[in-house]
C-alpha cells in the first residue's frame, strides 16, 4: 500500500514547482505560451516516444477497446443527462467530457505497476495509447464547443499534429521500424520533457484558482462521473467478460484514475474555464487519495 501512497504523491512534486513559480514570478509567467509549447511540439515526441519504445502488440487492442466502449457509454448518458442541469455551454463541455479523461499515463501506468507488477505495462500503455485518442478527439471537441462552432470543433481536432504523429508512430510500429537508441534517447528528453511541463502547467493555473468560488453543482457532478457513475460501470460491464482478472483489474484501475492534467491543457488553448478545469483536477487527485484504496478493494471481485 505505501508504493501506491507515494506513486500518487511522488509526480506532485512539479506541480508544487509550477505553483511555486507562478506566485513568485505572477505575470512574467505566460500560460498560454506553455500550453502551445507542450501540446503542439513536445507532446509530439510523447507520443512518438510511447509507441516506439516497445513494438506494439495487436493482441492487446482488445483491453483498449473495452476501455474505449466503456468510456463512449458513459460519454453518451453524460451528454444528455448534462443538458438539463448545464446551461452555460463552457460548463456543459466541461460536465461532459472532464471526467472521461483520466491521468492513465502519468499516474496510471506507476501505480499498476505498483499493483499488478511489470507484467502490466504492455496492457497499460495500449490503454493509454486509446486515452490519448480519446483527449485529441472526444477531448477536443467538447472543450472546443465551449467556444466554437461544431464544425470549428472538428476541425480543431484534425489542426493537432498529436493525432498525425500517433498515426505515423503506429505504422512505423506495425511495420517493424526499431529506432536506433540515439533516436529513442532524443524521443525520450522530449517525452519526459512534455510530463514534466504538463505537471508544472497544472501547479502554474493552481496557482489563484478559487475552489470556493466554483459552481457546486458542477463539482458534485463531475465527481460523481468520476467516481461513481464510471467506476460503476465498468465494474458491471467487465464483471461479465471472458478476460483474464489482472487485465479486467487494469481496466478498472485505469478508469478510476482522477482527471488528467491534459484537461487543463484543452481547457487552456481554447479558452474554456482553464481555473475551472484546474480546481477539478485538484479536487479529483485529493479525493483519489482515498478512493484509491476502495478500488483496490473491489479487484477482489474479477
Amino acid at each position: 500500500m505505501s508504493s501506491v501512497f507515494f506513486s500518487v504523491l511522488g509526480i506532485y512534486l512539479f506541480i508544487v514547482v509550477g505553483f511555486a513559480a507562478k506566485m513568485s514570478f505572477k505575470e512574467k509567467i505566460d500560460d498560454k505560451t506553455i500550453t502551445i509549447l507542450n501540446v503542439y511540439f513536445l507532446q509530439v515526441f510523447l507520443t512518438f516516444w510511447g509507441l516506439l519504445v516497445k513494438p506494439v502488440d495487436i493482441s492487446l487492442f482488445y483491453a483498449s477497446w473495452v476501455y474505449l466502449a466503456i468510456v463512449l457509454v458513459v460519454l453518451v448518458l453524460s451528454a444528455v443527462v448534462a443538458k438539463k442541469y448545464f446551461y452555460e455551454k463552457k460548463e456543459y463541455s466541461i460536465a461532459t467530457v472532464s471526467a472521461l479523461i483520466g491521468n492513465t499515463g502519468n499516474l496510471g501506468i506507476p501505480l499498476c505497476i505498483a499493483i499488478f507488477g511489470q507484467e502490466s505495462i504492455p496492457y497499460t500503455t495500449i490503454i493509454n495509447l486509446m486515452n490519448v485518442f480519446v483527449v485529441y478527439t472526444v477531448g477536443v471537441f467538447y472543450y472546443s464547443r465551449g467556444n466554437y462552432d461544431f464544425k470549428t470543433s472538428l476541425i480543431n481536432i484534425i489542426k493537432l499534429p498529436i493525432i498525425w504523429a500517433a498515426l505515423l508512430a503506429l505504422l512505423l510500429s506495425f511495420g517493424g521500424y526499431k529506432p536506433s537508441e540515439t533516436i529513442l534517447s532524443t524521443l525520450m528528453m522530449g517525452a519526459y520533457a512534455s510530463m514534466t511541463m504538463q505537471l508544472i502547467l497544472f501547479g502554474i493555473y493552481l496557482y489563484g484558482t478559487k475552489i470556493q468560488e466554483l459552481n457546486k453543482k458542477l463539482i458534485i457532478w463531475v465527481m460523481s462521473i468520476k467516481f461513481l457513475i464510471i467506476p460503476i460501470s465498468a465494474f458491471f460491464i467487465l464483471l461479465p467478460l471472458d478476460m483474464a482478472p489482472m487485465v479486467k483489474g487494469i481496466i478498472f484501475m485505469e478508469l478510476l484514475m482522477p482527471l488528467a492534467i491534459a484537461n487543463v491543457n484543452l481547457a487552456s488553448l481554447y479558452d474554456c474555464s482553464a481555473r475551472v478545469v484546474t480546481a477539478l483536477v485538484f479536487i479529483s487527485s485529493v479525493l483519489f487519495l482515498g478512493v484509491v484504496f476502495v478500488g483496490i478493494w473491489a479487484l477482489k471481485y474479477f
